[in-house]
């Protein structure tokens, strides 16, 4: 049924329960960016995004990778997003906003593209605690296998947002 995680210690959970470190980890994914180079994809202040990659790195979902040097002479730091927050789940920590933060992060990301060329989907089921299992588990050993293919190089970027929630309004 996928990989079981393990649950995310208050540091950890804290650092994931925000939308800009959620999306600074997507754009270092498979590149490593600077503060800078973040930043400006963010359109966001180098301060405030170098306070976030910091968090990140102190928390080990960033890693820095060797220096090189920058323009007039500086020193940039590239950072790498580690892999490490899929191998956590964030929901017995105790720490509010994980899931709000993911949310938040899809909506600033899908705002950026053209939605007439996203492929979406909406699905209504009735399930049983027993087939909603199954498909929660199916659906985990599909993100499983996708994340274990190494990038391709001449391949595009995607992001995949899924979410599962009870259907109120059908309920009520």
């Amino acid at each position: 049924m996928g990989t079981k995680r393990r649950p995310a210690t208050e540091a950890e959970a804290r650092a994931l329960a925000s939308a800009v470190r959620l999306r600074i980890l997507r754009l270092c994914l498979d590149q490593a960016l600077t503060n800078k180079e973040i930043a400006g994809r963010l359109d966001a202040n180098p301060a405030t995004t170098l306070h976030h990659v910091r968090k990140l790195v102190e928390t080990g979902f960033l890693g820095a990778e060797p220096s090189r040097p920058g323009p007039r002479g500086s020193t940039e730091i590239p950072y790498r997003a580690t892999g490490k927050s899929w191998e956590m789940d964030v929901r017995e920590s105790g720490v509010m906003g994980g899931r709000a933060a993911m949310l938040n992060a899809f909506l600033e990301e899908i705002k950026l593209v053209d939605v007439e060329e996203s492929d979406f989907t909406r699905l209504g089921l009735r399930l049983t605690a027993e087939g909603l299992a199954e498909l929660q588990g199916r659906l985990q050993e599909v993100f499983e296998e996708f994340r274990e293919r190494p990038p391709s190089p001449d391949g595009e970027a995607y992001s995949l947002f899924v979410a599962l929630h009870r259907d109120v309004a059908r309920d009520a």
